[in-house]
């Protein structure tokens, strides 16, 4: 039996979610929100993603509430995670966490350490060092034993240096149109 193509009248959480985030490019999205992305021509230049593709899947998430388009700032529009969005941080982990587990036979592509003590933080979102749950802006993202850099581009440097989440990459200020 073929799936239905919308869960919005179905009462599981689940594939309401899937309505949402279940789309391979949109979680990436997602994850490059949470590295600091928030140009429209950046996530494009990093994803290699079709530009009406990411008009799309960007329209979408501003509409569900999960990023907010900000046309104020300078230099153009920006996408910012909103607290719906910084909420799916534990179920983007648990998905990177799975793919270091099966497909990265080196060790994590990257880790996460708490800002404040340097402690590595564990699957379940907690400092090794001082034992509290991090919250997402205090997460430091560091390349991991197991990265490998595929790209050059200013976009992909900014987001493998060590630095916290959700702080916007600085180093990728390409003109680009203002889509979606």
């Amino acid at each position: 039996m073929t799936l239905p193509s919308t869960y919005a009248d179905r009462n599981c959480s689940l594939a309401r979610t899937l309505e949402v985030v279940g789309e391979r490019w949109t979680l990436m999205i997602v994850r490059d929100a949470f590295f600091g992305v928030t140009r429209f021509g950046d996530f494009a230049a990093e994803l290699g993603i079709p530009r009406a593709v990411l008009t799309s899947r960007l329209k979408s998430l501003v509409q569900e509430g999960v990023l907010t388009r900000e046309g104020d700032a300078p230099g153009g529009v920006e996408y910012r995670l909103t607290a719906k969005g910084i909420a799916l941080w534990p179920a983007l982990r648990a998905f990177m966490n799975w793919g270091d587990e099966f497909y990265s036979p080196a060790g994590a592509k990257r880790t996460f350490r708490h800002d404040q003590d340097a402690g590595l933080i564990d699957q379940d979102g907690r400092c090794q060092e001082c034992g509290t749950v991090v919250r997402v802006p205090e997460i430091r993202i560091e390349r991991g034993p197991g990265f490998e850099p595929t790209e050059s581009d200013p976009v992909s440097e900014a987001i493998t240096t060590s630095r916290r989440l959700l702080e916007p990459v600085t180093a990728a200020r390409t003109p680009a149109p203002a889509a979606g």
